[in-house]
C-alpha cells in the first residue's frame, strides 16, 4: 500500500462554506445533494461511467475521498468505488429513509452527503461505497499538479 501524505484542514468549520456562499459556486443539484442529502437519477450523472484515472474530491472542500483505482461498475447508475483513499475517514450515518435501512457517508471535514455504503460490493472488504456525482470533482491525474494534489501522483503509476 502505497503512503500518502494529507494535511487536512484542522477543522470542518475552515473548510466549509457559508449556505449563501455555496449557493452561489454550487448547481442547484449540487447543492441539494451535498448540503440536504438529496440523490440524482442514475445513469444520467456525470461520472457513473467515467472511466479516466484520476481523483475524486468532495465538491465542497476539495477534500480528496476517493482514487480512480478503486472504482468498479456496480450497474447501479451511480460511481461506485471499493474503498475511500488511505487515511480518509468517511463519517457514517444511519439513514432510514425512503423505507430503507442504510448507512449513509459524508465527507470528512465538510460533511457533504456523498451516498451511501452497501455490503454487496467486490474484494475482501465486500464494500461498495455509491456516490453522487453532483457531490463529487474529478481531477484526472495529468491535472493532479496543476490543481494543487501533486502529492497523490504517487496512487497512479
Amino acid at each position: 500500500m502505497l503512503a500518502v501524505s494529507l494535511a487536512p484542514p484542522s477543522t470542518a468549520a475552515e473548510r466549509r462554506p457559508e449556505a449563501v456562499s455555496l449557493r452561489q459556486r454550487l448547481t442547484p443539484l449540487q447543492y441539494e445533494v451535498t448540503q440536504n442529502a438529496a440523490t440524482e437519477p442514475p445513469f444520467a450523472n456525470e461520472f457513473w461511467d467515467n472511466q479516466r484515472p484520476g481523483l475524486y474530491v468532495d465538491v465542497v472542500s476539495g477534500e480528496p475521498l476517493f482514487s480512480s483505482r478503486d472504482k468498479f461498475d456496480a450497474g447501479c447508475g451511480w460511481p461506485s468505488f471499493t474503498k475511500p483513499l488511505p487515511g480518509v475517514a468517511l463519517r457514517e450515518e444511519y439513514d432510514a429513509s425512503h423505507g430503507m435501512s442504510r448507512t449513509e457517508i459524508r465527507s470528512p471535514q465538510a460533511g457533504s452527503h456523498l451516498g451511501h455504503v452497501f455490503t454487496d460490493g467486490p474484494g475482501p472488504s465486500g464494500l461498495r461505497y455509491c456516490l453522487n456525482s453532483a457531490a463529487l470533482r474529478f481531477i484526472a491525474v495529468d491535472d493532479l499538479e496543476k490543481e494543487g494534489y501533486g502529492q497523490y501522483r504517487a496512487l497512479f503509476p
